[in-house]
């Protein structure tokens, strides 16, 4: 029964970052305000990297970090309002210099490596490291 409702919530928010990321303008105009992503990101690995290493790692949904619109129906993406947001870049940052130091991986974000640190490895799907899950 348990694991039933964690594919439920698992689905549910990729579901709704896949929405989000649909919303997202088109792969060949540029996002704004990307800090460590590269500005010409595709939309398939914007999307693959927030819901792999951040929803799944973390187990936030897109909420977590990105501030509300001013109509608060969507996202204000570009906005660094939320703490959390800034977090991230520090840790992605942190993330890709581990992974290009000790790895060698040219490009640490867009890979699929065994190898590879990513969120989950010290996340384990929790907001903060270390953190219990409580039930």
């Amino acid at each position: 029964m348990l694991l039933k409702k964690k594919y439920a919530v698992i689905f549910v928010l990729a579901s709704t970052v896949t929405i989000g990321v649909a919303a997202l303008p088109a792969a060949n105009s540029e996002y704004k305000n990307l800090k460590v992503l590269p500005k010409n990101i595709s939309s398939k690995d914007l999307s693959k990297i927030m819901i792999d290493d951040f929803e799944d790692g973390l187990g936030v949904s897109c909420a977590f970090c990105h501030a509300a619109g001013k109509d608060s129906l969507q996202l204000d993406f570009a906005s660094d309002v939320k703490p959390e947001k800034l977090i991230a870049r520090r840790m992605m940052a942190m993330t890709m210099g581990i992974n290009k130091r000790y790895f060698g991986l040219k490009h640490p974000l867009l890979v699929d490596s065994v190898l590879a640190i990513n969120c989950i490895t010290c996340h384990n799907g929790q907001p903060r490291p270390g953190e219990v899950e409580t039930k």
